[in-house]
């Protein structure tokens, strides 16, 4: 799991780092580090319990398959804050580094 994929995911469904932090049942500081630049600083179980708020949300992790990490929203999901402005299918792959 990078951290560009969290930030990726959360941007995807339009959420705040507090609305994620409350979904996985931590700390808005927590979710911080989990986002930070290069490997993810948060622990492992903190890390888990966002990504499967992410995914719970709608959110599917794609593993690095060449073109590096990423995430895309499962087919006829749309966000719950912003519906407009991401589309049904969106995939978005994180920066390596």
């Amino acid at each position: 799991m990078h951290s560009g994929q969290l930030r990726a995911a959360r941007a995807l469904l339009g959420l705040s780092q507090a609305e994620v932090a409350a979904m996985a049942g931590l700390s808005v500081p927590t979710v911080k580090r989990s986002e930070g630049h290069g490997a993810v600083s948060a622990s492992a179980d903190a890390v888990a319990a966002i990504r499967a708020a992410l995914e719970s949300a709608g959110v599917v992790f794609l593993p690095e398959n060449g073109n590096g990490p990423g995430v895309a929203l499962r087919k006829g999901e749309r966000p719950g804050n912003h519906p407009e402005s991401v589309p049904t299918r969106t995939a978005c792959r994180t920066s390596q580094g």
